[in-house]
C-alpha cells in the first residue's frame, strides 16, 4: 500500500514541476512569431501546344492582402474552361467560372475487327 502511495506522490510531484504549455521558456524570451504580412507579386504564363492539344494559360497578382487572377485551359470537348478568382482572408477563395465554346464529342469509333473469316473442313 505505501509503494502505490509513494508513485502518486512522485506522479503528483512530476506534473506539478513541470511548466505549463502556454508559459514562456526559461529563458525569458517571447515566444516566437511565424506571421509575416503578405508579399506584392505577380506571374502569368500560358501554353498552346497545337501538336499535343495543350492550350492553358494562368495570371495572378497579389497586394500582399488580396490576390485575384485567372486561369483557362482547354477540355477535351472542346469547350475553354475560365476560372476567374480572389482570395483574401475574410471572403476565402471566391471563383466565378465560365465555359467558352460548344462540347462536341467524336461519333464512336467503328470497330478495327470484322467477322471471323469462314472455316472450312
Amino acid at each position: 500500500m505505501s509503494a502505490k502511495l509513494f508513485v502518486i506522490a512522485a506522479l503528483v510531484a512530476v506534473a506539478c514541476s513541470a511548466p505549463a504549455p502556454d508559459s514562456r521558456p526559461a529563458y525569458g524570451a517571447p515566444p516566437p512569431s511565424y506571421k509575416e504580412p503578405g508579399m506584392p507579386y505577380a506571374f502569368s504564363y500560358a501554353v498552346k501546344d497545337d501538336y499535343t492539344g495543350n492550350d492553358f494559360a494562368h495570371d495572378e497578382s497579389s497586394d500582399g492582402q488580396v490576390t485575384s487572377g485567372s486561369y483557362r485551359v482547354a477540355l477535351p470537348d472542346g469547350r475553354t474552361q475560365i476560372v476567374t478568382f480572389t482570395a483574401d482572408h475574410h471572403g476565402g477563395y471566391v471563383a466565378d467560372v465560365a465555359y467558352e465554346g460548344e462540347a462536341s464529342y467524336p461519333p464512336p469509333a467503328k470497330p478495327s475487327y470484322g467477322p471471323p473469316p469462314p472455316a472450312y473442313a
